[in-house]
C-alpha cells in the first residue's frame, strides 16, 4: 500500500476516535471517578488500623497529686537526707536532657487511624505542655500546705555544756588554789505554737541546768535547778480577729482554685487547637485531592491535543496552552502535598501517641469527615449563660475578686493600732547536795562543819526530787505585760489600704471587661456558625454549578465549539468550587469547636470532666 495513503487512513481513523476519546476522559474527571492517590483518599484511611477504643482522660487535679512530690516523714527521710549532704553535685543527669543521636533519628513509622474525640483523649494523655499546665495547681496545692505549716507546733532543744575557769579574787571563796572553776550543763527544750483562732503565739518551756563548783560559798553543789513556764503573745488590735490568723491560708486556698481554673482555661484552648489542627489535616487531605484530580484532567487533555495535533486537526497552541495547565497543576499537587505533611507533623506532635517512645511519635489518620448536616442550636442568651457558667477564664476572675476582697479586709485591719498582751508564768525549784556552810553571824547554825557551827539548806535531794517539788509552786514567777504601739498619722497603713481598694477595683472592672469580651466572642462564633452553615450550602451549590458546567463545555469541545482555553476556564473553576466547598465544609467544624470554646463546654462535648477540686484538708494543727 503507498505510505502517503496509509497515512491518510490513519489521520481518518484518529480523527473518528478523538472526539470519543476526548469525552470519556474529561466525563471520568466531571465525574468524580478518577481517584486520588493512596494518602489522601478515606479509602487508604480505612485501611489504617485503629487503635482500642480510648476512654475518656481524667483531667482533675486533686489534692492528692502533690503526694508524689512531698517528701517522707522526717524520721523516714532523715537518712537520705543526711547521706545527701556528703553529695556536692547532681550525678545523675535525666535521659531528656542527654545528647542521644540514635534517640532523635527514632521515628515511629506506623500511622493510627484516629477520630476527633480520640486524638483529643490521647493528647490530654499524653502531651506534655498538658502535664505543665497540670503540674500549675499541685505547685499551689503545696502553697496551701505551707501556709498551713505556720501552725505546725515548733520543737525546740538545746542542750549544752559549758565550763569557765576564772582567778578567785576572795581569800575564803575556795578551798584550795586561786582558780574559781564552775561547770554547767542544760538541757532545755520548747515548743511554740501560733493559734489558729487568735493569731496568739502560745510558748510551752522546759529548762534544766545542773551546776558544779569548788565555790566553798555554794552550798547546794552540785545543784538543779528546773523550770517550767508557759507564755502567750496575744494581739488585741491589729493582726487579731476570729481566724485572722488562717488569712493566708485562705489566700492561698483562693490562688490554688485560680490555678485550677487557669489550667481548665488551657486544656479547653489545647483542645480546640488539637481540633483545629485535626480538621486541617483533613483540610490538607481534599485539597490534595482536588489538585490530584484536576493534575489528572490536565494529563488527559494534554494527551487528547497532542494526538489532534499530531493528526493535524488542532492548533499547536491548543496543546501547549494544555501543557501549561498541566504544569502549573503539578506545581499544585507538590504544594498540597507539603502542606499535607506539615499538618500531619504538627498533628502528630500534638496528639503524642508514642507507645514506642521514640522522638517523633505516631502519624494520625483522620477518621472523621466534616458533616454539615449536624445542627447547632443556640440562642445568644443560652450562649451567655453557659459562658458565665463554664468558661473557666470567667472562674477564674470570680476567684481573683475573692482574693481581692481578703486583702483588702487584711488591709483594713493593719490599720489599727498594735495592741498587745504578753502573759507568762514558770515555776521552779532548786535541789542537789546541800553543805554545811557559814552562817555569817546572822542564820542560827543547824549543822557542823570542819570549821565551826554552819547552816545547811533543805534543799537535799537529786534531779527527781527536784522535778517534784517544781509542781509544789513554791517558787515561781509571773508577768503581765501590754504594749502600745501606732504612728500619729498612720500613713503606711492607710496608703495600702488604699492601694488594696484600688486593686479590688481594677479586679471588679477586670471581670466586667472579660464578661464583655465573653459576649463579643459568644456574638461572633454565632455568626460565623450561621454564616459557615450558609457558605457550605452556597460553594455546594457552587460546585454542582460549575460541575454541570464543564460537563455542558466538553460537549461543545467534542463538536468543536469550544477550545481548549474554555475547557481550561471551565475546569479552573470547578476546582475553585470544590477547593472553596471543602474549605466552607472545615471552616463550619472549626465555628463549632469555637462556638463550644466561647461558651466553656468543649470539654463537655467530648465528654471530658472537669471539676474544681478541693485545696486540701485543713491539718489538725491548724484548727488549734
Amino acid at each position: 500500500m503507498d505510505p502517503t495513503m496509509l497515512r491518510k487512513r490513519c489521520a481518518l481513523v484518529a480523527m473518528l476516535l478523538l472526539p470519543t476519546l476526548s469525552v470519556w476522559a474529561l466525563n471520568g474527571i466531571a465525574r468524580g471517578q478518577v481517584q486520588p492517590t493512596a494518602v489522601a483518599t478515606p479509602s487508604a484511611a480505612s485501611s489504617v488500623p485503629a487503635p482500642a477504643p480510648q476512654s475518656a482522660p481524667d483531667i482533675n487535679v486533686p489534692p492528692t497529686k502533690v503526694d508524689r512530690f512531698m517528701p517522707a516523714r522526717p524520721v523516714q527521710s532523715l537518712g537520705t537526707a543526711l547521706l545527701s549532704q556528703w553529695t556536692s553535685t547532681v550525678t545523675e543527669i535525666p535521659s531528656e536532657a542527654q545528647i542521644n543521636s540514635q534517640y532523635f533519628r527514632s521515628i515511629d513509622k506506623e500511622r493510627a487511624r484516629l477520630s476527633l474525640k480520640q486524638a483529643i483523649f490521647i493528647a490530654l494523655s499524653n502531651n506534655p505542655n498538658v502535664k505543665v499546665a497540670e503540674l500549675n495547681p499541685v505547685g499551689a496545692t503545696a502553697g496551701v500546705a505551707a501556709q498551713n505549716g505556720i501552725f505546725d507546733p515548733d520543737l525546740t532543744s538545746t542542750l549544752d555544756t559549758i565550763k569557765t575557769v576564772i582567778p578567785s579574787t576572795v581569800g575564803f571563796e575556795t578551798t584550795h588554789g586561786t582558780a574559781l572553776a564552775t561547770k554547767s550543763y542544760d538541757w532545755n527544750f520548747a515548743v511554740n505554737k501560733i493559734l489558729a483562732q487568735t493569731n496568739g503565739t502560745l510558748s510551752l518551756t522546759f529548762n534544766n541546768d545542773r551546776t558544779i563548783t569548788n565555790n566553798s560559798t555554794e552550798t547546794v553543789n552540785p545543784a538543779y535547778t528546773p523550770t517550767l513556764a508557759v507564755s502567750l503573745s496575744q494581739p488585741l488590735l491589729r493582726n487579731f480577729g476570729w481566724k485572722f490568723a488562717t488569712i493566708n491560708v485562705r489566700l492561698a486556698e483562693s490562688a490554688q482554685r485560680q490555678a485550677q481554673w487557669n489550667y481548665a482555661q488551657s486544656l479547653t484552648d489545647f483542645v480546640q487547637r488539637v481540633a483545629n489542627d485535626y480538621w486541617n489535616v483533613v483540610l490538607t487531605e481534599e485539597n490534595l485531592r482536588v489538585a490530584e484530580e484536576a493534575l489528572k484532567f490536565d494529563d488527559d487533555l494534554v494527551r487528547v491535543n497532542r494526538i489532534s495535533v499530531q493528526v493535524g486537526t488542532l492548533a499547536p497552541i491548543d496543546l501547549q496552552e494544555a501543557q501549561s495547565a498541566q504544569a502549573t497543576a503539578q506545581a499544585n499537587v507538590e504544594t498540597a502535598g507539603a502542606a499535607l505533611k506539615s499538618a500531619r507533623a504538627v498533628l502528630r506532635e500534638d496528639v503524642m501517641l508514642n507507645p514506642k517512645g521514640m522522638f517523633v511519635p505516631q502519624d494520625v489518620q483522620p477518621s472523621d469527615r466534616p458533616n454539615p448536616s449536624e445542627q447547632v442550636h443556640m440562642t445568644e442568651q443560652r450562649a451567655f449563660q453557659l459562658a458565665a457558667e463554664y468558661r473557666p477564664m470567667l472562674g477564674g476572675m470570680r476567684e481573683a475578686i475573692r482574693t481581692a476582697l481578703i486583702q483588702t479586709r487584711f488591709q483594713e485591719n493593719q490599720t489599727l493600732p498594735q495592741v498587745n498582751a504578753q502573759l507568762q508564768f514558770a515555776t521552779t525549784s532548786m535541789y542537789g547536795a546541800t553543805l554545811c556552810g557559814p552562817t555569817f553571824g546572822v542564820i542560827a547554825p543547824n549543822c557542823t562543819a570542819p570549821t565551826g557551827p554552819g547552816y545547811q539548806l533543805p534543799f537535799s535531794g537529786g534531779y527527781g526530787t527536784a522535778l517534784n517539788q517544781m509542781f509544789n509552786f513554791d517558787y515561781y514567777n509571773y508577768a503581765a505585760v501590754f504594749t502600745f504601739e501606732r504612728p500619729l498619722a498612720n500613713a503606711s497603713a492607710r496608703a495600702a489600704l488604699a492601694q488594696a481598694r484600688v486593686g479590688l477595683e481594677q479586679t471588679r472592672e477586670q471581670y466586667r471587661a472579660a464578661l464583655s469580651q465573653v459576649a463579643v466572642d459568644v456574638m461572633q462564633s454565632l455568626a460565623n456558625l450561621q454564616a459557615d452553615v450558609q457558605r457550605v450550602k452556597a460553594t455546594k451549590a457552587a460546585t454542582f454549578y460549575a460541575r454541570e458546567s464543564l460537563r455542558d463545555e466538553q460537549v461543545r469541545f467534542k463538536v468543536g465549539m469550544a477550545t481548549t482555553h474554555d475547557l481550561l476556564q471551565y475546569q479552573s473553576s470547578l476546582v475553585s468550587a470544590e477547593g472553596a466547598e471543602v474549605q466552607a465544609e472545615i471552616d463550619l467544624e472549626n465555628a463549632k469547636i469555637a462556638l463550644r470554646h466561647a461558651t466553656g463546654t468543649l470539654l463537655r462535648a467530648f465528654q471530658v470532666e472537669f471539676e474544681l477540686q478541693s485545696p486540701g484538708e485543713t491539718p489538725w494543727y491548724a484548727y488549734m
